[in-house]
């Protein structure tokens, strides 16, 4: 029942298939009366027809959500396999992305280790090259030493070789000198003998029998 203004009261009674409205109006005296002319009060059937289509939708309106919530086995299926679905493809998914991480690390760890290889080599071939320069240094230099030694050792074999020379060139003179003086002295012994008749002994001697 609800209250209007004034001692007015509208109360709404369902009555089989549609719903009466039946105004009673509630005064200090006649009460009674409006109760019992509201109950004879007979419903115009364009109301009732209204009242019927309404309320025939309205049944409509609430069979349609029955319909819809009863349970489908196959739909309930298809989503418990979508559901199942979803978590393998999420679970590949996450495996896939593990694995390109671990492979992106192993492909980050293997460079480093090229690289610290390839920097240590690069180290080895540089030390090994300025070794080798400086030990051909060391070989030039020390045939730029043998070099001057052996000119130096030739000039004193050639200087000694001249001094042998010379000192062989003296004695021989000396040779020389002799003989020419101990001839000179026979040719004046054998001008003495000439001159005065002498006969080497010496000489005849050679000749005796």
């Amino acid at each position: 029942m609800q209250k209007l203004s004034g001692n007015i009261s509208v109360k709404v009674l369902p009555s089989g298939p549609s719903r009466l409205f039946n105004l009673y109006f509630m005064g200090e005296e006649d009460q009674e009366k409006a109760e019992s002319k509201a109950v004879s009060m007979p419903t115009p059937p364009v109301e009732e027809e209204k009242e019927a289509s309404l309320n025939d939708a309205a049944n409509e309106k609430s069979l349609v959500p029955v319909s819809e919530k009863v349970a489908d086995p196959t739909a309930a299926e298809n989503v418990t396999g979508g559901s199942n679905n979803r978590d393998a493809i999420l679970s590949r998914v996450e495996t896939e992305k593990r694995y390109a991480l671990i492979k992106a690390w192993v492909e980050n760890e293997k460079a480093k280790v090229e690289n610290k290889a390839h920097k240590k080599l690069s180290a080895i071939g540089s030390w090994e090259t300025t070794k080798k320069v400086s030990v051909e240094a060391k070989i030039r230099k020390f045939e730029d030493k043998m070099e001057r030694k052996k000119a130096e050792y030739a000039e004193k074999m050639k200087n000694k070789a001249a001094e042998l020379h010379k000192a062989a060139e003296e004695k021989k003179a000396m040779i020389e000198a002799k003989k020419s003086e101990e001839c000179l002295k026979v040719e004046e012994t054998a001008a003495k003998f000439r001159a005065t008749g002498y006969t080497p002994k010496k000489f005849l001697g050679c000749f005796s029998s």
